[in-house]
């Protein structure tokens, strides 16, 4: 509850949490807010390429379907795509960092230095490379960001329970006949949350930046779905005279890349002690 409070007293932080509960407002409502929900498959070549009206309010894109409809669903795609792959990434690389710091030796070395191999080649590269090699679809994106992803959160987890294994509380732990699990899940893990919970915000605003580029270089999701980072590829060849084509979708992952970073940076700020501490 504490938490909360001092959440809801950071304007900013408050700004990304509202941005982010908006998102996921309008993924859930979207067949009953959107006001032509059946754009997202259908065609009116007749009504291609029409500027923003009352009628459509982003205007429609170049097969004459609603771009703001297409866009309500479109986050749908953008929440699915980020909330698995995260929740992959922190699956996979939360008991490696673990198993990794609490251990160390040549086993915990082993799994540093398979960690290191992913991170030496940027993150958007290695998507690209594992999505062209399985081909455009949403289960592909979401492969590719959950295997180059992985190592962030098992190199924060590391260096954290590298940190936690040498404390009081951990030793006393070890004393009074807690097995290693015991150790790792009910006495370093809980301390490592905060970390956590922090790197899982800002990583989903960069999930969801990385899979709107791989949807503009045509290997996210096929058409017809609303993908917002196809759309704004499919938009390009009709700038700048229908500019709100790629204005829309492009608004869109603005809006939540920084609704995301806002909520993280906030979060930091409250749950990492040591920050607190410094900035006084």
């Amino acid at each position: 509850m504490n938490v909360l409070k001092q959440l809801l007293s950071d304007r900013a932080a408050s700004l990304g949490a509202a941005i982010i509960l908006g998102l996921v407002l309008i993924a859930i409502l979207a067949p009953w807010i959107a006001p032509y929900p059946e754009d997202v498959t259908a065609f009116h070549l007749s009504e291609r390429l029409q500027p923003p009206s009352a009628e459509h309010l982003f205007g429609t894109d170049r097969m004459g379907s609603d771009v703001f409809s297409r866009i309500l669903f479109g986050a749908r795609i953008t929440i699915s795509i980020a909330v698995i792959a995260v929740g992959v990434s922190v699956v996979i690389g939360v008991p490696i960092g673990l198993v990794a710091g609490y251990y160390g030796g040549f086993g915990g070395g082993f799994l540093m230095r398979t960690s290191d191999v992913f991170l030496a080649v940027p993150q958007i590269v290695l998507a690209i490379a594992i999505a062209q090699t399985l081909g455009p679809s949403v289960e592909n994106v979401i492969l590719a960001l959950s295997l180059t992803y992985w190592p962030f959160w098992a190199r924060l987890v590391y260096a954290e329970t590298n940190t936690l294994k040498k404390q009081t509380f951990v030793e006393a732990a070890k004393a009074l006949g807690a097995s290693d699990y015991r150790v790792m899940v009910l006495h370093i893990l809980p301390n490592t949350a905060s970390a956590i919970i922090v790197r899982t915000s800002i990583g989903m605003g960069a999930t969801i930046l990385t899979a709107a580029a791989l949807g503009f270089l045509g290997l996210g999701a096929p058409p017809p779905t609303p993908e917002w980072g196809r759309t704004i590829s499919e938009a390009r060849e009709y700038l700048p005279e229908a500019w709100w084509y790629a204005a829309a979708p492009g608004l869109a992952i603005f809006l939540v890349v920084m609704g995301f970073n806002l909520l993280g940076d906030g979060l930091r700020d409250i749950l990492d002690p040591k920050l607190r501490k410094g900035s006084r």
